[in-house]
């Protein structure tokens, strides 16, 4: 490797190899992975907008994103990359994000639970009887109510940036520097582009990692192509006043499907003993802690979580 190529790309190479040692990818993987396709699902009474990356019979990663985020916080590059290591990858709207279904804000008509309905509808259109399923922060909240509940849905479960469902426990609140952040969104005008798009940036820079280099230009970018591809960011609010998860309180210890948990040790919305409580929770769970990692998937730790999906989508059942 040239001399050139800094520490953080050298750290990337490699771990892109160990991701295609443990996929076990094949020449044609790389061909399939430009593969798109996309699909609307009407199920639940609301339509789920959907994108699927790869080979159609290779065995499928169904990724649920978080609170307010569309399937783009999903990076396409990201998926493909889970693609080229032999999976079938989708990814989604949730209702009140993107293109999917959106409801008026204030009281959401559903919960946690209707969401986690809409990943099973997912997997229904596209022919699936059972994913490797990931789920980050509010994401990784619905990923458990879908494992608990419906067991044989789900191969393997993955959990970023997330908090457990269903257990009591006294749990750290978000950091100080994000609750200071997060107050200021009593004052934004969810309707202006402007505010909500600068609000959200400004929260990408206070949950972003401690460790890798924050470009606040291409976040803004990014969340400006998002906003405008959602029509708005007034809807996706309802996320933050949804309840559920109360039919498998105190089932998390009996979760019976491979589990890895990735949580970053800078994450300011749930502190990394969040994760921990996860791992704690489930015997023989894989615990993946990403050093100054935020609540963000920064593409310079791509190569740590693809791996942990892949070893933990590889696991014997």
């Amino acid at each position: 490797m040239p001399d050139h190529i800094n520490t953080t790309s050298r750290r990337r190479f490699l771990l892109s190899a160990a991701v295609l040692a443990v996929f076990g990818a094949t020449p044609g993987s790389k061909a399939m992975a430009s593969e798109t396709t996309t699909k609307t699902v009407r199920a639940n009474g609301v339509e789920i907008v959907t994108e699927a990356f790869g080979d159609p019979s290779a065995p499928p990663v169904l990724l649920i994103m978080g609170a307010m985020a569309s399937m783009l916080w999903w990076p396409e590059d990201f998926c493909r990359q889970i693609a080229v290591s032999g999976r079938y990858v989708i990814r989604y709207d949730n209702r009140d994000t993107g293109l999917s279904t959106r409801f008026a804000p204030g009281k959401p008509p559903y919960s946690m639970d209707d969401m986690a309905q809409d990943a099973i509808a997912v997997l229904d259109a596209y022919g699936i009887e059972k994913a490797h399923v990931v789920g980050m922060s509010l994401g990784g909240m619905i990923a458990q109510i879908l494992a608990l509940s419906v067991p044989g849905r789900v191969a393997s479960l993955t959990l970023i940036s997330t908090t457990p469902v269903g257990l009591d426990l006294d749990l750290p609140p978000p950091s100080p520097a994000y609750m200071e952040h997060a107050a200021t969104g009593e004052s934004v005008d969810w309707s202006d582009r402007a505010q909500a798009t600068g609000f959200i940036a400004g929260e990408a820079r206070v949950i972003a990692s401690t460790t890798h280099p924050h470009d606040a230009v291409k976040t803004l970018s990014f969340i400006e192509r998002d906003y405008d591809r959602s029509g708005g960011y007034l809807s996706a609010t309802n996320h933050f006043m949804l309840a559920g998860g109360e039919a498998v309180k105190g089932k998390l210890p009996g979760l019976n499907v491979p589990l890895t948990v990735i949580h970053g040790t800078a994450d300011p919305i749930f502190q990394i003993v969040h994760g921990k409580a996860i791992a704690d929770a489930v015997k023989g769970s894989t615990y993946v802690v990403v050093e100054g990692g935020g609540h963000e998937l920064h593409e310079d730790d791509w190569g740590i979580v693809i791996l942990a999906i892949a070893k933990n989508s590889a696991a014997p059942r």
